[in-house]
């Protein structure tokens, strides 16, 4: 896939535009606090950091030995999957070096959609991330070569505006309180999961694919954690 300057520009102008967003939503969010806590700046930029760090492995581990030979696909590579693994460990871990005992989960409900949905927007500028080849119809997309696709980008960016939207609403009537993101999670990991089998990915052995692996790693992170947060939250001492 080769791509013009403008679009790689454009494409991570979105990128760009999603990060700056996801910060400024945070900032907002915190602002609230009537007690604000400026720790959680530094559990944003670790987040940011095991994202970027679990985005790389889990491409590594899914798509790695389709381009062993190709240096650039290797470097840039990535993968919203290990992103959010990668992010949801390290958020933990500097939280429990910091000795947090508050739930941010709830913040990051709102920010990950709106910023995965910024980052799909470039995914669709660029082109990559491309789903299967398919007939032509009116919801078909074409790419680069003339060829019709299913519209992967679009319904990913589709299903992370739904979910912010959900986030809003959430928030405004206190649904799932500390377990939102944790819906977030379990809510990706089975539209991934479905939605891989119309992706144009490696496969290890058809049709399951690495990513089919990771979707369902997420969906049970996030699964184990709703349930532990929501046993704790009903055996806490009511006041």
């Amino acid at each position: 896939m080769n791509n013009s300057p403008a679009q790689i520009a454009l494409s991570i102008a979105a990128l760009l535009a999603g990060l700056v967003a996801s910060a400024l939503l945070w900032r907002a969010i915190n602002k609230k606090d009537k007690h604000p806590d400026k720790r959680l700046v530094v559990v944003y930029i670790a987040g940011l950091c095991g994202a970027a760090i679990g985005a790389k492995l889990a491409f590594l581990f899914a798509e790695g030995p389709l381009y062993h030979d190709k240096m650039v696909q290797l470097l840039t590579g990535r993968s919203i999957l290990g992103g959010l693994l990668g992010g949801y460990a390290m958020v933990e871990y500097t939280k429990h070096l910091l000795r947090m005992k508050r739930t941010t989960g709830d913040a990051f409900a709102l920010i990950v959609p709106l910023a995965l949905a910024f980052g799909r927007i470039g995914c669709i500028i660029r082109g990559c991330c491309a789903g299967i080849l398919c007939e032509h119809h009116w919801w078909t997309i074409t790419d680069s070569a003339g060829v019709h696709r299913w519209p992967s980008q679009p319904v990913e960016f589709a299903f992370n505006a739904v979910m912010f939207g959900w986030a809003v609403v959430a928030t405004r009537k206190n649904w799932f309180e500390g377990n939102r993101f944790h819906v977030y999670l379990m809510a990706y990991g089975l539209f991934r999961f479905t939605h891989e089998f119309m992706r144009n990915n490696h496969r290890f052995a058809d049709p399951i694919g690495g990513y089919h692996i990771l979707a369902l790693a997420v969906f049970t992170l996030g699964a184990i954690r709703f349930w532990t947060r929501s046993t704790r939250q009903r055996q806490a001492p009511q006041t």
